[in-house]
């Protein structure tokens, strides 16, 4: 982008003295303009080449594929009580109704506060796969008020929730 920047500048300067060609000193701004000419077309020359060099080199190159890594993130601490909560699964297969075999769960961790306590709920959701069409079944993940984050729904006894319902009755009056 910077050359071709910079051969736009050169167009517009080289415009600019060809206007001014008929001035006082138009010797001196003939030698300027055929100095410009000659770095434009030399810049020109050079971008497509490189052009030519850059489509070569993409034509041989061989993509190298991408495996997509699960980002890394602490898990929460194992000194905290946890709570398993296990969202049922279709009982059969929703595409063809044939029989479901468990191949797996994903545990989803959110960070609870309970009244002067701490707990982690895990979010079990069991993953089948049909033995018939071979396709694979899970339930959707759980909502999170925060979108991606461990922090779970605010309880009654939370004091922010006590203190949202007052100020919102004070704006309404």
């Amino acid at each position: 982008m910077g050359a071709e920047a910079l051969i736009a500048h050169m167009k517009l300067v080289i415009a600019k003295l060809r206007r001014q060609q008929y001035g006082q000193s138009s010797e001196r701004g003939r030698k300027v303009l055929d100095q410009l000419e000659l770095q434009l077309e030399e810049l020109e020359a050079e971008t497509s080449e490189n052009a030519v060099a850059a489509e070569d080199k993409a034509a041989g190159a061989a993509v190298k594929s991408f495996a997509r890594q699960r980002p890394a993130r602490a898990p929460l601490p194992a000194h905290l009580p946890r709570e398993r909560v296990i969202i049922p699964a279709p009982c059969a297969c929703p595409v063809c109704g044939g029989r479901l075999a468990k191949l797996g769960e994903d545990i989803t961790e959110t960070l609870e506060i309970v009244p002067r306590q701490w707990k982690v709920i895990q979010t079990v959701r069991e993953k089948f796969t049909c033995r018939s069409c071979e396709k694979i079944t899970q339930p959707p993940a759980p909502f999170h008020v925060i979108a991606r984050a461990r922090a779970g729904e605010p309880t009654g006894d939370d004091p922010l929730c006590q203190i949202r319902p007052a100020s919102a009755a004070q704006s309404a009056k």
